[in-house]
C-alpha cells in the first residue's frame, strides 16, 4: 500500500481531503450565517445574542482555519471560493433572520448537520490511523454537542 509522507494511505487520504473540504464549505456557510445573525438580530435578547453570535463566529473562523490547514497537511488544496462553498454546502442559508428563536433554530440545525459530517470524518480517520484529523473531529464534536445542549435549553423557555 502506497503511503504519503505522513505514513497515511494515499487513496484514503484523498477521500479524507474531500470530506474535510465538504466540512470546510459547510463551516464557511455556518460562519456567514452567524455574521448575518450577529448583524441582524433584534428584540429584547439583542445584547446577549449579539455578543453570543460574535463569540460563535470567531470560534468558527478559527475552526475554518484548522480545517483548511489540515487539508494542506494531508496534501490537498482547501476550497476557497464562495462558489465552491455554496456548491458543496448542505446547510440552510439564513437570510434576513431577525428573531431570537429563529436564529437559535438555525444554529442548532447547522450544528446538527456539521456533526453528521464530522462523525463520518471521525470514523474514516480512525480507520486509517489519521490521529491529527481524528483528534480535531473529536474536539469539534464535543464542543458542538455541548453547544446544541445549551441552545436547546435556551429554546425551552
Amino acid at each position: 500500500m502506497k503511503t504519503n509522507i505522513l505514513g497515511l494511505p494515499l487513496k484514503e487520504t484523498e477521500i479524507m481531503v474531500a470530506e474535510l473540504n465538504l466540512l470546510l464549505a459547510n463551516f464557511q456557510v455556518y460562519y456567514q450565517n452567524l455574521r448575518g445573525l450577529h448583524w441582524n438580530i433584534r428584540g429584547k435578547n439583542f445584547f446577549n445574542l449579539h455578543l453570543k453570535f460574535e463569540e460563535l463566529y470567531n470560534d468558527s473562523q478559527l475552526k475554518i482555519d484548522l480545517i483548511a490547514e489540515r487539508v494542506l497537511t494531508l496534501g490537498g488544496i482547501p476550497l476557497h471560493t464562495f462558489e465552491d462553498y455554496i456548491k458543496n454546502s448542505q446547510l440552510q442559508v439564513g437570510k434576513n433572520i431577525h428573531t431570537d428563536t429563529e436564529a437559535i433554530h438555525l444554529i442548532v440545525g447547522s450544528l446538527s448537520s456539521l456533526l453528521k459530517i464530522e462523525r463520518v470524518i471521525l470514523e474514516q480517520s480512525g480507520k486509517i490511523n489519521d490521529e491529527g484529523t481524528n483528534a480535531m473531529m473529536s474536539d469539534f464534536i464535543a464542543e458542538q454537542e455541548k453547544l446544541i445542549w445549551m441552545m436547546q435549553a435556551w429554546l425551552q423557555e
